[in-house]
């Protein structure tokens, strides 16, 4: 059921009835996490190929392989998608909802060509078993965001800023190559989008339920892309700080 609690005083779904708030709301994170699990998806699919597609049978780099790796190309994978995330959110006003998918699933593609370095420092099955963990771990997260009466919004301030000093560290890091450096900023990159989870799910919801009355079925689906790439993004991150942490590296 809708958790008014979650909105801000005088804010209402005007005539519309609890249950039809409820069935939206329920149809509406339903394409928030079919949308988020195909990017997930087309993410693997596209990290795993490339990988293949990059060693030969003996181990050694392959043309592409040292196309990407071994050259200023690697530079330009790495911060492709910082931009397209950028970028998104200053075009999908102007996009329609069909475009604003695409570019999701075209973000996600190029997602899986900077992930796939993974397959070549971490064994495959410890791959598979941080993805299962953080699976897990985020499926509680978002089940608890969706389902608290405690009103978190109050968060997005404290973790954005967060956010952008793991990204400023990070990089930082990509230069001074320090191990302590890298284990601060994956236990805090490890809380920072375990509260962002929690804290997109609720904001996903309360924001339908706010625009419950309206129902303009453009912005409804374009906010459910821009829901499914926050978690989407909050996933990623979550397992990229856990395979720090749990990889087994080859």
């Amino acid at each position: 059921m809708a958790d008014y609690n979650t909105i801000r005083a005088g804010q209402t779904a005007g005539v519309r009835t609890t249950a039809q708030v409820d069935a939206g709301l329920r149809a509406h994170m339903n394409k928030v996490y079919g949308t988020m699990s195909v990017g997930m998806l087309i993410t693997a699919l596209a990290a795993w190929a490339i990988s293949g597609l990059a060693v030969t049978p003996e181990g050694t780099l392959s043309g592409l392989g040292q196309a990407i790796y071994a050259s200023p190309l690697k530079w330009v994978i790495m911060f492709a998608p910082l931009a397209m995330v950028f970028g998104f959110g200053a075009v999908v006003n102007r996009l329609s909802a069909s475009a604003a998918q695409l570019y999701f699933y075209g973000f996600a593609t190029l997602m899986g060509l900077s992930l796939s370095s993974i397959f070549l420092v971490f064994t495959g099955i410890s791959i598979v078993q941080t993805f299962l963990i953080t699976a897990i771990a985020f499926a509680g997260l978002s089940l608890w965001g969706y389902t608290t009466k405690k009103d978190i919004s109050g968060w997005g301030s404290f973790l954005i800023m967060g956010v952008i000093g793991l990204i400023v560290a990070s990089i930082v890091n990509i230069f001074l190559q320090s191990p302590a450096i890298m284990f601060a900023v994956s236990i805090i990159g490890v809380l920072i989008f375990a509260a962002l989870t929690a804290y997109d799910t609720q904001r996903i919801k309360t924001d339908y339920i706010q625009h419950a009355q309206a129902m303009d079925s453009e912005w409804l689906a374009k906010s459910a892309i821009m829901g499914a790439l926050n978690l989407y993004l909050d996933f990623i991150n979550l397992f990229m700080f856990l395979l720090q942490f749990l990889g087994n590296r080859e």
